[in-house]
């Protein structure tokens, strides 16, 4: 395929109009409002109580790209007292939404250890959905030094 030089112009010219006009260089993060909206959207509109849900991760992570956190929620995992999933968000990735754990009675324990990437320091919200519809909640703040997400 032979390219004319009126050819080569146009690319050019589309590629440079690109990289100024629609080119962002800098990665967008989430706000704590979109974080809130996708709480209020499991929790039905208000608020999750604090108590029953324990989460636990590094007060300082050294890399952003593997930060370790677990959570557990204070239940029966009966038929009055089960949790039906727990929710992890934080609030200044990309994307809030980070995980969501789904339990049943047979799983006899409401908890979980997973890894994950933080952008930069930011709050890590765990949100615990009861069969009763009830939710529960509980926040840390983690210090991040190396940036995982693009920072």
């Amino acid at each position: 395929m032979n390219i004319t030089r009126r050819q080569a112009l146009v690319l050019s010219a589309g590629a440079a109009a690109f990289a100024v006009a629609g080119l962002n260089s800098t990665p967008s993060f989430a706000s704590a409002e979109d974080t809130e909206k996708a709480i209020m959207a499991i929790s039905g509109g208000k608020m999750p109580e604090t108590g029953k849900v324990t989460l636990t991760a590094p007060e300082i992570a050294e890399n952003g790209n593997t930060v370790p956190i677990s959570v557990s929620v204070d239940s029966a995992m009966t038929e009055g007292d089960l949790v039906e999933s727990v929710s992890i968000f934080a609030e200044g990735n990309p994307n809030p939404d980070v995980v969501t754990f789904n339990f049943t009675a047979l799983s006899g324990a409401a908890s979980a250890t997973t890894r994950m990437r933080l952008a930069k320091t930011q709050n890590v919200i765990a949100v615990a959905k009861m069969a009763d519809g009830s939710t529960y909640m509980d926040k840390k703040e983690v210090k991040v030094t190396i940036g995982g997400c693009g920072g």
